[in-house]
């Protein structure tokens, strides 16, 4: 249990024996620190609630307070200040140097859950949106932290129009391929006829051209029903462009350290979708308009429109909301979870809310299911508009990642060099890129600006994996992986582990808000707080063998702080830089 936890459970004893009852006890962080650390201000809620004077409450609650606390004092109406003695905090947060455990407050009981991201459309090259991978992956360390079970799934768009539209440009330029001879018997080629280049030359090609001939598109469309239907040589040419997008997608996920436990798909789903329309009609939430079949989910009480789920089209084909719906199915039948968590656009909120409604209406899930939908924001270019590359095209994740790189390298020390300089600039290039992508709330838009996010100084990755590498080679140099701390000799010693007591409730709120926001900004005040004594002390030098011990202890403590925090980002760590 985490000091602040304990702290708390200590007050609410304290308010028990006085007889107060029905607040949650919780420690604030003291806006002013001159009168404490933490601030207690429940004395206004209990005078509200039994009819007294919130000061007097607060005399009676402040007079009882006879452990953890010193300097405790009243100010205002009754706000309690509340300062930690000092032997407290150096016992309890040298439990900290070797165990991160004691700053998890895990749940009580443990749950499963599935989180679908990454959601790259097979054929379709990776854009700058699917860096926002970062935030499902950080979302899945964050999950095991807390002891709970993660299940994470990329979820491909291997199913749609898309690729038949890939099809038929291919069809286009190699019309003799065997895959469009229906007189063909087989067996097909081992090879794929194309490669992740011609994939991103023929879609943007094919989907230009679809949006001007109707009778292209009409044939593309003809070739998404062949494949889907399982017709010979088309599905043949479907599977060689899925495993050629996949091995391109992969590459770039295993570069930014973005793990899946499954690697499930549209077409994964398609064995489910009879089952589910069966169940939903044995359900009766179903009905036929203008010869689709559709499910309502509007509720009575709703003040925005709420279009109903279209489960079948007129012409007998099946979308999105269809697959969703048999995704959910396969997944509870694999995996019994207690919730899915979906980390897409959030301009996908509309579309999600029908399917958890209609998925609770029906019963496809108990009522009490841990539906989730992280919608994020766009990431934008220096002008506020989304990222573009200089011909004014839509910007590559690849090629961001180039940018960034070659930003970055240039900027490595000279003496390190040859292999361990390209392994050191993809390490910080990736620390650039996760940081700057989990620091802004996670709904909002940001404006990716690569001259401030690979700076060695102020809110980067590059600055927080710098000062952990500087605290790294300091312990190193020492030698000393023993030294606790003794005791507490100056302001800035005592400012770091009085931050340090807030992470607790920093991982909590990360993960009951999944707002990854909280960590880097974590990360980088105890960062400039760590850096301002680094500069201020000399720990080498230090004569007083208690006070030596005591820096060498605290940065120890912080050290093990980032490297969990880093790693929690899916952030890699230098020797040197």
């Amino acid at each position: 249990m985490s000091l602040i936890k304990e702290a708390e459970v200590y007050l609410n004893d304290i308010l028990k024996s006085l007889n107060y009852e029905g607040i949650a006890v919780r420690l604030e962080v003291s806006s002013k620190r001159e009168f404490g650390q933490y601030q207690f201000n429940g004395a206004m809620q209990l005078a509200k609630r039994y009819g007294k004077n919130p000061r007097e409450i607060a005399e009676e609650i402040a007079s009882k307070i006879d452990k953890y606390f010193e300097n405790i004092n009243i100010q205002g109406p009754g706000f309690i200040n509340l300062t930690f003695k000092n032997e407290v905090l150096i016992e309890h947060l040298n439990k900290g140097i070797n165990d991160f455990d004691i700053f998890v407050d895990k749940g009580e009981k443990t749950k499963k859950i599935v989180l679908d991201y990454g959601g790259a459309n097979i054929a379709k090259e990776l854009h700058v949106g699917h860096l926002r991978c970062n935030i499902g992956e950080a979302v899945r360390r964050l999950i095991k932290l807390f002891k709970d079970e993660s299940i994470g799934d990329v979820h491909w768009g291997d199913w749609g129009t898309p690729i038949g539209l890939v099809i038929r440009e291919i069809q286009e330029n190699n019309p003799e391929l065997p895959y469009f001879d229906e007189n063909y018997t087989g067996p097909y080629p081992e090879i794929s006829p194309v490669t992740s280049e011609d994939l991103g030359i023929y879609y943007p090609r094919a989907s230009k051209r679809s949006k001007e001939d109707e009778k292209y598109a009409e044939e593309a469309r003809i070739l998404t029903e062949k494949f889907q239907k399982g017709v010979p040589g088309i599905r043949a040419l479907w599977r060689h462009i899925v495993n050629v997008s996949k091995e391109d997608c992969n590459k770039i996920y295993d570069y930014l350290n973005c793990k899946f436990d499954y690697s499930y798909g549209e077409s994964d789903a398609d064995s489910y979708v009879d089952e589910t329309l069966e169940f939903l009609k044995s359900k009766g939430v179903t009905e036929v308009s203008d010869g689709a079949l559709i499910m309502h989910v509007k509720e009575d009480d709703d003040k925005k429109e709420m279009p109903p789920l279209i489960l079948v089209k007129s012409n007998g084909s099946i979308g999105y909301d269809t697959t969703d719906l048999a995704t959910i199915l396969q997944r509870m039948k694999d995996f019994n979870p207690d919730g899915i968590w979906y980390f897409v656009d959030e301009r996908q909120n509309l579309h999600f809310e029908q399917i958890f409604r209609a998925c609770k209406k029906s019963g496809l899930v108990p009522e009490d299911f841990d539906f989730r939908f992280n919608g994020f924001g766009t990431i934008n270019g220096p002008d506020g508009k989304p990222f573009k590359t200089r011909d004014g095209g839509v910007m590559s994740l690849k090629g961001l990642i180039k940018l960034v790189y070659d930003t970055i390298e240039p900027k490595i020390k000279d003496d390190i060099v040859g292999e361990e300089r390209i392994d050191v600039a993809n390490k910080l290039t990736v620390a650039t890129l996760k940081f700057s992508d989990l620091l802004p709330n996670r709904e909002t838009d940001y404006i990716f600006d690569v001259d401030k996010f690979t700076s060695f100084e102020g809110k980067t990755g590059i600055y927080v994996v710098y000062t952990t590498t500087r605290i790294k080679s300091l312990i190193n140099k020492i030698g000393d992986n023993t030294s606790e701390i003794k005791l507490i000799p100056n302001e800035e010693i005592l400012n770091i582990l009085v931050k340090i007591t807030e992470l607790p409730r920093t991982l909590t709120s990360c993960y009951r808000e999944v707002n990854l926001s909280y960590i880097c900004e974590f990360l980088y005040e105890l960062c400039s707080l760590y850096n301002k004594f680094y500069t201020n002390f000399n720990i080498m030098n230090e004569s007083d063998e208690e006070i030596k011990a005591s820096y060498i202890g605290v940065s120890r403590l912080v050290y093990n702080i980032l490297h969990n925090l880093l790693d929690t980002l899916g952030i890699d760590e230098v020797e040197k830089m």
